[in-house]
């Protein structure tokens, strides 16, 4: 195959999926995971997709726009598996906790497993799916219904109903993105409402967010930075945006990344 060719095919998956994985592309195309970065160099510097850590997807987004689960799985991947060991040691056995939907907060149910008496309310799928199948037998796991939105959160009427007489020790809340002006935000207006029943349900608010996170703007905004008891993100969080989050929030947890460190040897 041409690398026209194959480049046209990668544009056409990330169209449709919302994502690629460089190690999945080379598989497919029988070729080296060099050859398939070069062609995401070029598609990206046509503009026709974002590049991520580990592959790539779909360009421009937008206060609306909402990538699948599957697209946001692989960015900032070394940056959430940090966030989600950190998060991961404020849970207790035995505790009641919400986790919400995110591919942070999945990343912190794989650490969550192994965790005794453990009861966990999620509105998100894979969540549920992660501790339903990995989880010890003494857990608890309780998952909202609800409308289903691209990021396979669970949202809306149902959703906020199911929450609503809850009463939790702890939310890990993953957000779409972080405003000095908007707070702590989303694309999608059900999930707001989702995500503000799950912050009123639970005695702290632990908010996951790596650095790519601050200056994006959701249309709708779930909380201000001042409602964060907690909020863990990675090393290559600005300076401005320290000097506000550290103003705004209760605590803030900076954690390295090993894909900060890898470079930084290099």
């Amino acid at each position: 195959m041409l690398a026209r060719q194959r480049q046209a095919a990668i544009l056409e998956r990330v169209r449709s999926t919302g994502g690629v994985r460089v190690t999945e592309l080379a598989a497919e195309f029988g070729v080296s995971d060099m050859t398939i970065r070069r062609d995401l160099d070029t598609l990206h510097e046509q503009g026709l997709l974002a590049k991520v850590h580990g592959g790539a997807t779909i360009a421009g987004p937008s206060s609306t726009d909402e990538p699948g689960f599957r697209a946001k799985s692989v960015r900032q991947s070394a940056e959430k598996a940090a966030i989600a060991t950190r998060a991961a040691q404020l849970v207790q056995p035995g505790a009641a906790i919400a986790l919400s939907a995110g591919t942070t907060t999945a990343e912190l149910a794989r650490r969550l497993v192994d965790v005794p008496g453990l009861t966990v309310v999620t509105n998100s799928l894979p969540v549920a799916e992660i501790l339903h199948v990995g989880g010890r037998p003494d857990q608890t796991v309780v998952l909202t219904g609800g409308l289903r939105t691209p990021s396979d959160a669970l949202v809306g009427p149902l959703a906020v109903s199911a929450i609503a007489s809850l009463h939790l020790d702890l939310l890990f809340l993953g957000v779409h993105g972080i405003s000095g002006r908007a707070g702590f935000t989303t694309p999608n207006l059900m999930e707001a409402d989702t995500d503000r029943a799950l912050v009123a349900a639970a005695d702290r608010l632990v908010v996951l967010a790596d650095h790519t996170k601050w200056g994006t703007v959701g249309i709708s905004s779930i909380v201000g930075l001042d409602a964060a008891n907690v909020l863990i993100t990675d090393d290559r969080l600005p300076p401005e945006a320290r000097r506000v989050l550290d103003e705004k929030v209760d605590e803030l947890m900076i954690v390295r990344s090993a894909g900060r460190a890898t470079e930084e040897a290099e």
